[in-house]
């Protein structure tokens, strides 16, 4: 199984999380579901459904995110290079269709938000900035068609 690659701040993000949904989130279940059990009949009981329906949409969420910080690989932002292009860097680009600058900010796929400018180093625009200094053109292949960056700026996120 290939290792997800997080950000420090990522893990912790997902930890927290984790740890939400096992000491609050299934208290709280708990407690939806002994009350709708008090309320009698379960076979036509709407919220005891409901409660036990989101009991396993949070069982599935806690499943998930203990199966990825099993396999979980940190991204050390202070032992990378800080020339090129990785994970846990924010790029500034200019936006050679578009004619715009825009910034990224390269993230393992566990962590990618697409409107909060957060991508996934396996993205296509992720890949393709991956590994280039300030200055170069780069050329991704993404499901719109080719988009033509060049790179402005580099940061340590």
């Amino acid at each position: 199984m290939e290792k997800k690659i997080l950000t420090q701040a990522g893990l912790e993000k997902l930890e927290n999380e984790l740890n939400e949904l096992k000491i609050n989130g299934r208290k709280d279940i708990a407690q939806k579901i002994k009350e709708a059990r008090e309320q009698g009949d379960l076979s036509e009981n709407a919220e005891y459904d409901a409660a036990k329906e989101e009991q396993r949409h949070m069982e599935a969420r806690i499943a998930e995110l203990e199966a990825i910080l099993k396999n979980v690989a940190v991204v050390d932002t202070e032992e990378i290079d800080e020339d090129a292009v990785n994970v846990g860097h924010s790029v500034k680009v200019f936006n050679e269709n578009r004619g715009i600058e825009q910034t990224y900010h390269i993230v393992g796929s566990s962590e990618a938000n697409a409107l909060k400018g957060l991508i996934s180093n396996e993205s296509p625009i992720g890949k393709a900035l991956l590994g280039h200094r300030v200055g170069d053109s780069v050329t991704a292949e993404a499901p719109v068609g080719e988009i033509r960056f060049r790179i402005l700026d580099i940061q340590r996120t």
